[in-house]
């Protein structure tokens, strides 16, 4: 059946972020915000208490409502397009529970899983028809298996920017948390995780200070101290993006970074970058290590 104002929600979302790249920064903020890792030295969801995870919706909600700037709803969260638009996330893909008051309007469907580093968003019309016949002890429902098939998905299985302490092995986790200061586990955390996209939620927890960038930036920092082991700490400057598109390394996105071992190179193929007049390559595991070169902010 025909829906326009489905229509012309799920028309504004796409306009608004048509790669979902705005979606998926939100809700890496949202989980880092939870974790809290800079005061706590958590990383993971199941190291949050349940009063928490439960408030993990409620953040969700606020902070896709501060970074689009959407109108206060009337009677659901927001306004779309002059539509009124309730939102809800899940931490289980189909876990949404629904309440009386959605009954009969448009409502986001948000689901993310840090561990498989993805998302997704869809947006459905609320109906007796699409909801489960048991409710909780707040009348809240849940979307059936057959109701599922009525969601319109905007985003699916779109990459939620990773959390970097979630896809190393556990044990190399372990040892780097385990270093005696923030700025040592910064440090081995650019040793051991190169062209690996690394966030500020987990700079933020390595460092457990309130500047921790100050931890990688040069004059002291994790750039000027790994240099002379050959290794560049990239950022989302455009000269960091250059360097990291030439070699062919993830390129950094705002609040991102990315290390690479780099050695000297005559050869002008593919993969190499140049770099204060010097020509550079990614090092190898039997190349001797060469301090990495200068670059601005590097």
């Amino acid at each position: 059946m025909a829906d326009p104002e489905l229509d012309t929600v799920v028309s504004q979302i796409q306009q608004l972020d048509p790669e979902g790249l705005r979606i998926g920064r939100v809700l890496r903020q949202t989980l880092d915000q939870l974790y809290n890792g800079q005061h706590t030295g958590r990383y993971r969801w199941d190291q949050l208490h349940k009063t928490e995870k439960t408030h993990c919706g409620t953040l969700v909600e606020i902070n896709l409502h501060r970074e689009f700037n959407f109108e206060d709803g009337v009677a659901m969260d927001y306004r779309i397009g002059g539509i009124d638009v309730d939102c809800k996330y899940s931490q289980t893909l189909g876990g949404w529970m629904i309440p009386v008051e959605a009954m009969g309007h448009l409502c986001i469907l948000v689901w993310s899983d840090d561990v498989q580093s993805k998302w997704s968003l869809g947006v459905v019309r609320i109906s007796d028809e699409i909801l489960g016949k048991g409710g909780n002890r707040d009348s809240k429902r849940s979307i059936s298996a057959a109701g599922r098939e009525h969601i319109h998905w905007v985003f699916s299985d779109a990459p939620l920017p990773p959390n970097i302490l979630l896809q190393l092995p556990k044990a190399t986790v372990d040892q780097i948390m385990g270093l005696p200061s923030g700025q040592q586990r910064i440090d081995e955390i650019f040793r051991v995780a190169q062209r690996m996209r690394i966030g500020r939620g987990v700079i933020a927890t390595l460092g457990q200070q309130d500047d921790f960038m100050k931890r990688v930036r040069g004059n002291g920092g994790s750039r000027s101290r790994l240099r002379p082991e050959g290794i560049l700490v990239l950022g989302h400057f455009e000269e960091h993006k250059r360097i990291a598109a030439a070699l062919g390394v993830p390129i950094p996105e705002r609040g991102e970074l990315v290390s690479v071992r780099v050695v000297p190179t005559s050869s002008e193929a593919e993969g190499t970058v140049v770099i204060n007049d010097g020509r550079w390559r990614i090092a190898g595991p039997s190349d001797t290590v060469t301090p990495a070169p200068k670059c601005s902010h590097c």
